[in-house]
């Protein structure tokens, strides 16, 4: 299951978390390589600091070809229907959710399979799925989601226990990963309807 599923997962969260960054850099008014270049840090960026954290070298996302055609796709699908795609109320956000669970999943699963401990594939899982929007959102001059009041690193570290649980054989391994996918993604989309957020301190008058 982990060689046929895992790997997919992975590439689905790449096209999509590409996609995210390639969005946001076309509004932002970035040339055809400026674009190319916030898509990839988007899609590679957590999952290149996951490997340089577990010794997993040289990182997947620097040398495997199967990234590059998936971000020169998803750049040419944000490209070519950038018209529809941005007609979404928050296009970026919206592809972040849906690649958060994807890479939450894939992050914490790959951790634990190269050095299995519960804590390191639960951080790094995090980091997989937030670091890549970190990159993307300080190239582009704005204050990183994972560091405002949003629901955004809670949900994927929600997606990334639910994976570990699996690894641990606690719940099924065969669902654990789609379970993982699913509920963070839920999670996001549902804080990003209602407007859910954790507490903020206060700044004092």
């Amino acid at each position: 299951m982990g060689f046929e599923v895992f790997p997919a997962i992975d590439l689905m969260g790449t096209f999509v978390f590409a996609v995210s960054g390639a969005l946001a850099a076309i509004d932002r008014q970035l040339d055809i390589f400026g674009v190319f270049v916030v898509a990839f840090v988007t899609a590679c960026g957590g999952g290149v600091i996951r490997d340089l954290c577990i010794g997993a070298l040289p990182p997947a996302g620097l040398i495997n070809i199967e990234y590059l055609v998936v971000i020169a796709l998803a750049v040419a699908l944000a490209a070519f229907f950038q018209h529809l795609l941005l007609r979404l109320a928050q296009p970026t956000l919206f592809f972040d959710a849906v690649g958060l669970g994807f890479f939450a999943a894939f992050g914490a699963h790959k951790v634990y399979t190269h050095v299995p401990d519960v804590e390191l594939s639960l951080l790094l899982g995090v980091i997989t799925a937030v670091g890549g929007g970190i990159i993307r959102d300080v190239l582009l001059g704005r204050v990183p989601v994972v560091l405002t009041k949003e629901i955004y690193a809670s949900a994927a570290l929600l997606g990334a226990t639910i994976q570990v649980l699996g690894d641990l054989h606690w719940i099924d391994h065969r669902f654990s990963p789609w379970a993982a996918i699913a509920l963070c993604t839920l999670i996001r989309m549902l804080s990003l309807k209602y407007q859910w957020n954790l507490p903020a301190i206060k700044k004092s008058s």
